[in-house]
């Protein structure tokens, strides 16, 4: 494989993760309370992306083929959970 198809794949496969996450944070703020102490959205979305990228690269492993139903599902529940913590969401 050549190296630009090798960035192309692997920008293929975490783009899924990319969307969700600074999704999952931008649309974080619109229900958030205003608190003292917040962490940037920027901020939020980089681990929410983290996260997801884990969570695909699980479901890539477990289930040996990437694209799978199971896995994008358990991104979102991934996304949204690491962003309630990471928003505080615990501590209400």
């Amino acid at each position: 494989m050549a190296p630009l198809d090798f960035i192309n794949h692997l920008f293929n496969f975490v783009a899924p993760a990319f969307a969700v996450g600074f999704l999952c944070a931008l649309l974080g703020r619109v229900g958030a309370r205003q608190n003292g102490k917040r962490m940037a959205w920027w901020a939020q979305g980089a681990i929410n992306f983290v996260v997801g990228v884990a969570v695909l690269a699980a479901g890539l492993i477990f289930l040996g083929q990437d694209g799978r139903m199971a896995t994008y599902a358990a991104l979102v529940v991934a996304c949204g959970t690491s962003q309630w913590i990471v928003s505080g969401g615990w501590r209400r």
